[in-house]
């Protein structure tokens, strides 16, 4: 086990070492949509990129969740054929939230032997992602279409 401060440590090592790996600018929380932010997420099990959906608006997330669900072929097809979808996803502090998300098993942030492939598993997933993003935004940002 580490203490508190360590894994602050290896935490901030690891990101300053994934952001001087891939220097680009990530879409992350710039989608334009309140409340809907792509994420990486690593923890000493797994590792996640994924489109978190939290309006506290109940049926705008609803919306949201749909309107990407209803493109879910596109989005498994071309860009991350092993995409999870969950409606109703419970974060520890019990909020719900929709989320679709790819994961990488059986790696650890604690392993500094394991980032390159969890920086890889990062770049080329969240790349995918926000190309299908791109390609629907316009879809997406409407809640007029198909509502």
């Amino acid at each position: 086990m580490y203490s508190k401060e360590e894994s602050l440590f290896i935490k901030k090592e690891f990101w300053t070492q994934f952001a001087e790996a891939y220097p680009r600018k990530w879409l992350l929380y710039n989608t334009k949509i309140k409340d809907v932010a792509f994420k990486f997420y690593v923890d000493n099990k797994k590792a996640q990129v994924l489109l978190e959906i939290e309006p506290r608006d109940e049926e705008k997330r609803k919306i949201y969740f749909e309107k990407i669900e209803s493109l879910k072929t596109i989005l498994i097809e071309d860009y991350l054929p092993e995409a999870i979808f969950e409606r109703n996803f419970y974060l520890e502090n019990g909020k719900v939230v929709s989320r679709i998300w790819v994961e990488l098993l059986g790696i650890s942030i604690n392993r500094k032997e394991s980032w390159q492939t969890i920086f890889d598993f990062f770049a080329v997933h969240m790349e995918s992602f926000e190309l299908f993003f791109y390609e629907n935004e316009d879809y997406i940002k409407d809640l007029e279409i198909n509502t």
